[in-house]
């Protein structure tokens, strides 16, 4: 493995360690901006009472909480992600729950630090497109799948479906002068042919793999709330949002706002959105 690739993934999870934060101070609002999409994949993957679940990239951890519930009594859900800082977050949460079926570790999603064949059921959500070999992240997801054992997986869709983040990426792409994310770096929207990601979860030797779209429209109160929990959130753009000089960063927010006018309604603002959303087994 190159020098390189490890450095892209030591930067990644630095990256997620410094907005773990303002993934806390906002967890509510992204398991309620989530809240379809967990509730397919869990009627999809249909967790079973004494089960044993893995979540990878949980974030603050509301998709694995979720789970929790509807693999009591007898199961267990093992809350993951690269970052630590992320963990302890959706740890703390479980227990502010009274949650006592779940437990945190830190697992990279390319090298998951666990035998093969140990869960039921493994999720992510919204995670594996920021892996850096999403290839080699499906193999392991298929390794530590028992006999039989499911996998359900969203992803964001394409780009220009999502204008609740494009439209950002749009805007500093031209502000800055060059593509953002930069080439070679995994981005939100690496994942967004269905096709590809169906073949991607087949290259890894799981099978009866299905990929929906799932409609994720974000209605938000205003400009400003839509920026700054956008800004506050996005893990790739955060650090580079707050490096830009005052000037730029005014010029950026003011050519966001202009590219939003045509998703205002009379309550703030409503972006359409696509979420691909992959089920498979373990054959």
């Amino acid at each position: 493995m190159s020098a390189t690739t490890d450095d892209l993934r030591a930067r990644l999870q630095r990256m997620w360690a410094g907005v773990a934060p303002s993934w806390e101070e906002h967890a509510d609002y992204v398991d309620a901006r989530g809240a379809a999409i967990t509730e397919r994949m869990l009627e999809l993957a249909a967790p079973q009472p004494g089960e044993r679940v893995l979540e990878l990239a949980c974030g603050a951890g509301g998709l694995g909480l979720a789970a929790a519930a509807r693999v009591a009594p007898g199961g267990e859900v093992v809350l993951s992600d690269v970052a630590t800082e992320m963990t302890a977050i959706a740890s703390a949460r479980a227990a502010a729950a009274g949650i006592d079926n779940v437990t945190a570790l830190q697992l990279d999603l390319e090298r998951i630090d666990q035998p093969d064949g140990s869960y039921d059921l493994v999720l992510c959500r919204e995670g594996l497109m920021f892996a850096p070999d999403p290839a080699r992240a499906a193999r392991e997801i298929a390794r530590v799948l028992q006999h039989r054992g499911r996998a359900a997986i969203a992803v964001w869709g394409p780009r220009e479906r999502n204008p609740w983040l494009g439209v950002v990426l749009d805007s500093l792409s031209a502000q800055l002068g060059k593509p953002v994310p930069p080439p070679g770096v995994p981005g939100p929207f690496s994942l967004d042919d269905a096709d590809e990601l169906a073949r991607l979860l087949d290259d890894a030797g799981l099978a009866d793999v299905a990929v929906e779209e799932v409609s994720a429209p974000m209605r938000v109160g205003s400009f400003e709330e839509w920026w700054a929990r956008t800004s506050a959130l996005a893990g790739p753009l955060a650090a580079i949002l707050s490096s830009l000089p005052e000037e730029a960063a005014l010029a950026l927010r003011a050519r966001a706002r202009e590219a939003t006018r045509p998703y205002e309604t009379q309550d703030g603002l409503l972006f359409p959105g696509v979420t691909l959303l992959a089920t498979a087994r373990r054959p």
